[in-house]
């Protein structure tokens, strides 16, 4: 071990003095050396930082718990614990000027980013379950916060975190119940609220991490830091900004006589709209009873009556004109069938000559002499033989005979 520390006391001696920037944090003033605790203003660091007391005493009331300084130093290595330190050569405290500077640039970086965005602002709930708060211990910020929310809802619940809100532990701190409170379910809206004070006092409100955590939280959050004219980054970041912890108090319920109120006068208009309705309506319903149709309804049934009446005459008259029509319009046509019929042919002395077989004698030479017909008339049939006919090629001509009267009788017939 010693070996090893005295290598490592080696390395850091050989290391230039070097600025740095931190917050006080812890201070102890002894005759001619002051001990202090240096830490980052953003992260949980610190190193432990050695002052001669007349560098101290030289900067007068300006070097306190939670100032923040620049020291040149030179770092070392305490060999018998084993503990790095920094010995302080010079110190200067940070102007405020120079902190506003800081700040506008760190404003401008977060702007930048969409973290002050309106769009992406949560609207608060009507009337939270449980109200979350973040505030100094026994202060008059706690008491503003909840005694004006319980005048105006009395039956508001409250979910307390206690923290530092002033110093060096207060960005860690409440950006740790923030984190807590928003885990918490029933819990729809955090209050961070502490009261008015100098530059330096708020500034841990406008620190980096502390921005970061509010914009990451879920639950909407009302910042309520200071007074009106203060407006450190968190009132940019936070849902809603109330001037102060009073304001934040009455914006986060709504007022109990306020909305009773309102109750009592959205029933009266209820009232009055539905007795009026009921009133209209009733009107309306009279009207109607007083119609005749509702006076005697069986007038209804009469008029529907002799509409059917009315209207069966018309089809059964529509039924015998359409049966007239068609009866004449059949007699027509059986008219002209009787007319076009063979038999009214017949009838008029034609006759039909038919082979043995059927077959219809069309022409002269379709018969022989003696062939045997069929002759059709009007009122039968019967046989008959032509006495003359064209002869075939294969028969000679038949042997002159003597004429007789049946057969010049039918020769004149044929003629």
């Amino acid at each position: 071990m010693r070996v090893l520390s005295m290598k490592i006391a080696e390395y850091v001696d050989r290391m230039s003095p070097l600025w740095v920037e931190g917050q006080i944090v812890q201070l102890n003033v002894r005759a001619r050396t002051a001990y202090l605790t240096l830490r980052d203003a953003d992260v949980d660091m610190s190193l432990s930082l050695t002052v001669p007391t007349n560098t101290l005493n030289a900067m007068g009331p300006l070097v306190r718990e939670g100032a923040r300084v620049v020291v040149h130093a030179k770092p070392t290595f305490w060999t018998k614990r084993g503990q790095l330190m920094l010995e302080g050569r010079v110190m200067r405290p940070v102007g405020e000027g120079e902190l506003l500077l800081r700040l506008e640039q760190l404003k401008r970086t977060l702007a930048a980013e969409g973290i002050f965005d309106r769009d992406r602002k949560k609207a608060l709930p009507f009337l939270p379950r449980r109200i979350g708060l973040v505030t100094g211990r026994a202060g008059a910020a706690e008491n503003d916060v909840v005694e004006n929310a319980r005048r105006r809802w009395p039956t508001a619940r409250f979910e307390i975190r206690h923290v530092a809100v002033q110093g060096p532990d207060t960005v860690q701190q409440v950006g740790g119940a923030i984190r807590e409170l928003d885990e918490i379910d029933d819990v729809d809206v955090i209050v961070v609220a502490r009261g008015g004070g100098s530059f330096e006092d708020l500034l841990p409100f406008s620190n980096e991490a502390l921005v970061r955590v509010v914009a990451a939280a879920r639950t909407p959050i009302v910042s309520a830091i200071g007074h009106d004219v203060d407006t450190p980054l968190l009132d940019h970041v936070a849902d809603l900004r109330a001037s102060t912890p009073t304001d934040a108090g009455k914006s986060i319920v709504p007022d109990l006589a306020l909305e009773s109120s309102s109750l009592r006068e959205a029933r009266v208009r209820l009232s009055q709209g539905l007795r009026g309705r009921f009133a209209a309506e009733r009107r309306h319903l009279n009207a109607l009873a007083s119609r005749p149709a509702l006076a005697d309804p069986s007038s209804l049934v009469a008029d529907r009556r002799d509409d059917l009446d009315r209207m069966t005459n018309r089809s059964a008259y529509a039924l015998r004109q359409r049966l007239s029509r068609a009866h004449d319009q059949v007699a027509h046509a059986r008219a002209q069938v009787v007319a076009l019929s063979p038999q009214r042919t017949l009838d008029r002395g034609y006759a039909v000559v038919q082979q043995v077989d059927g077959t219809l004698v069309t022409s002269r030479e379709s018969v022989s002499a003696n062939d045997l017909l069929k002759v059709t008339v009007a009122d039968g049939n019967f046989a008959a033989t032509p006495v003359s006919a064209t002869p075939t090629r294969d028969s000679k001509a038949p042997t002159p005979k003597k004429k007789t009267n049946a057969a010049r009788k039918t020769r004149g017939d044929d003629a």
